[in-house]
């Protein structure tokens, strides 16, 4: 990055939607506004338990997209069906916080969710009663950071967005704010 301005996003939040949602919420205390809190991506990998070097190209992947090295996530109990023992890498994850968790929503909202195949918007009712949202990814090739020729196997990803919204009305408003595009229920 050149210089050091703030995400791009990060400024539009401060400047247009904190006071626009202040207004929309009726709420009276600027600090009341709800803001993001962080962002974790998380990609699970059941085929590790038989071949731990399937690890690698997934590590590698979520690093290019998150800008930043995941953690290895292990298993925290033996399951014999899965052929799991305690302490096996099972996935890896990463959590942004700061600008790169902005940046990383404006690239996820303007490039990377319209690059989806036939996309009508992502789901409402995928909050969790906390103001928290969790958005499902079938493969990691939306995103473009990833090498289409290097990718073997595609991989599916779980991205939540933690808020301080108190429901998920309040957390429905902010990220419509920040430009989600949510499915139009009919």
């Amino acid at each position: 990055m050149a210089g050091k301005s703030a995400a791009r996003l990060k400024a539009k939040y401060l400047n247009e939607i904190k006071p626009a949602l202040k207004k929309e919420l009726g709420l009276d205390n600027l600090m009341a506004v709800p803001r993001l809190e962080k962002i974790v991506l998380n990609m699970g990998l059941g085929e590790a338990t038989q071949n731990v070097k399937v690890m690698d190209p997934l590590v590698a992947d979520l690093a290019s997209i998150a800008g930043q090295k995941p953690v290895t996530t292990r298993a925290k109990k033996s399951i014999a069906a899965f052929k799991v023992r305690e302490g096996m890498p099972i996935g890896a994850m990463v959590t942004l916080r700061g600008d790169a968790m902005y940046e990383f929503l404006d690239r996820l909202i303007s490039i990377a969710l319209p690059r989806v195949r036939d996309f009508r918007g992502v789901s409402t009712k995928s909050f969790d009663g906390r103001g928290n949202y969790t958005l499902g990814m079938r493969d990691q090739l939306i995103f473009p950071e990833v090498d289409y020729a290097r990718v073997d196997k595609l991989k599916g990803m779980n991205i939540t967005i933690v808020t301080t919204a108190q429901d998920d009305s309040h957390a429905h408003a902010l990220l419509r704010h920040f430009g989600m595009p949510f499915r139009q229920t009919a």
